[in-house]
Order: C-alpha cells, then structure tokens, then sequence
C-alpha cells in the first residue's frame, strides 16, 4: 500500500488542478439549534444537500475526548470535561496531526477528537438509526472532514451519520513494553471506543437510537470496524457493521515489533539510551507533534517497502494486558469467541483492489514484478523453510501462470495478485471464519465494480485518466459527497449507483438487512455455510453473483494449515 500520497492531499491537489470548488451548502445565516448533551450545550445549523436541497442538521466539532496533548499524549483517551454555555458547533476542527503526503511537511493539530453529527430531523416518532463512519488512511492520514466525506447522500434517508477523528502515526499507534508508562499502543482504536462510547451515551439528544448503531468503514477503517468486533472494549457498542475492503486479518492492520520507537527516536536525533523506554518517552514528549508526524513515516526501508511492510505505527498486538486493552492476542485467535459473532455483518471490496499499488509497483518495477516470494504470506513464510517457500512459489507461478519457472510479472498480472494478497484472501478468511462462528446472524458479501470514467475519483487520482479498472477507495465516491463531487445528471450510471449504494447502507443499518426497493427484484442473500461464496456485484447493473475472486482462494487457501487460515 503505498501511502506517499494520501487520498485527502491527491483530492485536494486535483481538485486544484481541474478547477473545482468545494460547495457547502446550507441555510441562510439564523438557522441554527441548539440542543444539551450529558457533557453540556451545543450549537449547530441547518445545512442543504446538493441534490434537491433538502435541508438536514449539522453540529461538527463536538469533543468525544480531552484533548489527547502532555502527559495524554501517545495514551488511551480520557473522557470530555464538561463545559459552560452553548458551545458553537456550526464548523469543523482541524484534522488529526500528519504529514501532508504532497508538501512533506505536517498539518492538523494533536488537539484533534472530535466528531460530527449530521442529522436528518431532530425529532420522529422513533428515533432514527445511526451509522458511524471510521476513514481509512492506512492509520497514517485521514479526517472526519466534509471534504472528503459530506454526508448528502445519506441525508435523503432518515439516519443519523456519524463521522469521527482518531490520531494516527506515531501519535495514535505509538508503543511501548514497560508498563509503568502506560503506552502499550493502539490509542487510535481506542480514540474510536471512547467515540462510541460518547455516542451511546449522547446520540439519544440528536433523535439517534442509541441501540441501533452501525459502524463501517474502508480499508484502515474497514479494518478498525473489524478489530472493534473482536474487542471485548467495544462489546455492545454498535449492533451493525460494514466492513469495506479491509479485515483484522490483513497483514497491514498488525504491525509486528520492529523497534519503531526506537527507529524514530534515532531519526529524530535522540542521543540517550535506546534500551531505556521512560527515557525515550521523555524525548518524544519534548518534540513538537508536528516532528513526530513528518518522520514518523520515513523510517521504514525499501527493504521493509518490498516486503509490503510499510507502516511503521500501526495497529500491534500490545506487550500486555492493560485495563483498557484493545488488541491482547492475534486476531486470528479471537474470530472464533469474538462478540461481533453477533451481530449483522457486510463485507467486501472493489474488482480491482490492487490498483491501490499501481505508483509505487511502477517505481520500483525490476523488484516489485520478479518479488515473488514476498506475496507469499509473511504469517506463512514465518513458519516454514526455504525449501517449502519455493515449492509454494512454484505453486503460485503453475496457478496464475501455467509456468512454475515463470522469472517475472507484467504490472496488470503483478496488481490482480495484490488485490488477492492485501485484500481479497483476508476478506475471505474473514468469511470462512464468520461462517463458521456466527451461524445464527447473516453476514453480506459485495463486490463493488463500478467501473466509471469519470467519477472513481481515486483511481483517476492515483493512476490517472487512461487506467481503468475499480480501484481501492473508489467506492468512496459513491457513498459521500467529497472535494471532487458534482452534481450528476439523475438518469447517469454514477447517479443510480449512489442511490443504490447508499440505499442498501441505510437498510442494513435500519433494519439488518440490505435488501430494499431500490434494487428490486434483485435479492442480496446472506451466504450459507458450505455454499458458494455468492456476492452482489455492484456495476451499472445489480447482479447476485459467485465471487469471480473465488477461483483465485483456492492456492491461496493451500498456504495455510487448516488451523492458520481462520
């Protein structure tokens, strides 16, 4: 995954370029409404959505936490203080400090948790569901920003969005192994517990349902959504998920030890004793934010990079189990008595994941397309010999290539591997193991393959104008009016898929089942256990489909024991 160039930077740069202008719409000036929370009160406004102009209530900046700086920094979060009078709410805060993937230099602020609540009305005879939205960015890069993901097409339908900040890079996934300092890592998952927390206790004062949560996310988010199934810390806190193109089990959602602290403070000129924890803390408490998030990032080598090991803080395994623990063993070993084994789950991702590395493939092409034993698991080359990595290289060439001394890859063969190696395969171990161990709640799976040329934002922005293809994170423009949206002719491709799209996500978090008027007399079936991996394949048409990836997990399955797949 190649993050030198964050979704949100190559948004904003092409928006430049092409000339647009990000519109927000919203009511004339008085329009606003207060409310009161657990914590104190609160001041929105009324907004407009693009489309038809209906009007919906945002409240942007409300603090879920205290400010994560001092001593709280790199530790788990701790409750918001109360506050006197009407807090203004009718604009956002600044994104979570990182480095500008374009610049190279740092933007946002460490004072960064919050969310935002857009509503459709403040009050029906129910109260509505709600749907929690996590960004990706590879836990390096991202915000809860109207930027990227304004909430006007989920404001046609009668929900609550929730969108919320965490800290990333080193200040989020810092991690350290002496325990009296408290920072056993992850902070950036649990900046999302303590979020969810807030909204279970609060969400009831904006006409939310506090027991008809949905969380979803994509890639590190879709991964998050995941690891917040498997943790006992958010049990009970949402009742739904979505989980896009990501899984706890990715190889990029768990870091292993890599000396990160250590690599960072030496990049950054600490001078002291490496071994020494409390020491290293106290350098890393004296350096700005802004240092911690501009290198944190450039210790990891080309060595490492050719791995497709390229967070150096990230989600770990944590050294031991604190009282606020969010990840205490691998997450392969909590699928089977993990509490989201009951709730509604959908899961998926786009045709052609692998586009994602199709910059940093071409940079590095004489390695990346002869780099055959690094797309080889590394949790299944850790735990055999030479000999048999070769038999299973052999394998992987006779499957792909009909040629088991085939030298290398053209780049299209090299990226649809990756989209099974990063993406694909987890999702399915993901499946094999919902199957499995929640045989009482349904899990959906999709493929999105809407394959537009002009508006898979991210794919034009990562790959440019001549590839084609569904890349990583293109779904994302369907879902959310962001920098690069304009208004669609109603009768489009683009338009129908939005609506299809965002109409299935409000369903299943209304109801726990996707199935709705708008995709009719198509049916999305949940999968059956010892059936076919059965998806709908989102396109300009809806189709109930087997999972044209399936064919792929055959050899891919053959790399692991039975005991090591799920």
């Amino acid at each position: 995954m190649d993050l030198r160039v964050s979704f949100s930077d190559k948004l904003k740069l092409g928006a430049k370029a092409m000339g647009h202008k990000f519109v927000q719409y919203k009511l004339g000036t008085g329009h606003t409404k207060e409310l009161a929370t657990k914590y104190g009160q609160l001041k929105g406004q009324q907004r407009r959505t693009l489309y038809d102009g209906e009007s919906y209530y945002s409240f942007e900046g409300i603090p879920f936490a205290q400010p994560p700086v001092g001593e709280l920094r790199f530790r788990a979060p701790q409750p918001p203080s109360s506050w006197q009078g009407v807090r203004d709410c009718s604009y956002a805060r600044e994104k979570p400090m990182q480095r500008n993937s374009i610049t190279g230099t740092a933007e946002g602020s460490e004072d960064c948790l919050y969310l935002n609540v857009y509503a459709k009305r403040l009050e029906s005879p129910k109260p509505l569901p709600v749907m929690v939205w996590i960004f990706g960015g590879g836990f390096q890069v991202g915000a809860a920003s109207r930027e990227l993901y304004g909430p006007d097409y989920f404001m046609k339908h009668d929900v609550l969005l929730v969108t919320i900040n965490y800290r990333v890079g080193a200040l989020g996934f810092l991690s350290l192994k002496d325990k009296a300092l408290k920072i056993p890592g992850n902070a950036g998952l649990k900046d999302q517990i303590q979020a969810l927390r807030w909204i279970k206790e609060n969400i009831a004062s904006f006409n939310g349902d506090p027991e008809n949560i949905t969380v979803f996310g994509e890639s590190a988010g879709g991964a998050s959504t995941h690891i917040l199934m498997q943790t006992e810390q958010a049990r009970g806190l949402f009742h739904r998920a979505i989980v896009q193109s990501g899984s706890a089990l990715c190889a990029w959602a768990t870091q292993p030890d890599r000396k990160w602290p250590q690599r960072l403070g030496k990049e950054l000129g600490y001078a002291g004793n490496l071994e020494s924890e409390k020491e290293l803390l106290e350098f890393f408490q004296q350096i700005p934010a802004s240092k911690l998030a501009q290198y944190c990032n450039s210790i990891v080598t080309q060595e490492e990079q050719r791995d497709y090991e390229i967070l150096a803080f990230a989600p770990v395994i944590e050294p031991y189990v604190g009282e606020d623990c969010v990840i205490p063993k691998s997450q392969q070993e909590q699928l089977s008595s993990a509490w989201g084994n009951s709730i509604p789950l959908i899961i998926g991702g786009t045709s052609f994941e692998g586009l994602f590395s199709y910059r940093s493939t071409l940079d590095d092409p004489l390695h990346m397309l002869s780099a055959f034993e690094a797309i080889i698991p590394k949790q299944v080359r850790d735990a055999i010999d030479k000999d048999e990595l070769a038999e299973m290289v052999r394998k992987l060439k006779k499957s792909y290539f009909d040629d088991p001394d085939r030298a290398s890859m053209e780049l299209y063969e090299c990226l649809h591997i990756l989209s099974i190696k990063n993406f694909w395969h987890d999702i399915h171990r993901t499946m094999l193991a919902r199957l499995a161990y929640a045989t009482n709640l349904p899990t959906y799976l999709y493929r999105f393959d809407m394959d537009s040329e002009h508006f898979n934002q991210f794919r034009i922005l990562k790959c440019g104008k001549k590839v084609r293809g569904v890349c990583h994170a293109d779904d994302i423009s369907y879902l959310f009016y962001g920098i690069l949206s304009s208004k669609l002719d109603k009768n489009s491709p683009e338009y129908r898929t939005i609506e299809r799209l965002v109409g299935m996500w409000t369903s299943f978090a209304a109801t726990g089942d996707p199935n709705c008027e708008i995709i009719a007399p198509v049916k999305w079936d949940p999968l059956r256990p010892g059936g076919v991996e059965n998806c709908l394949n989102i396109a300009d048409g809806l189709e109930y489909i087997p999972l044209p990836e399936s064919k792929q997990f055959v050899v891919w399955d053959s790399f692991y024991t039975r005991e090591s797949l799920y």
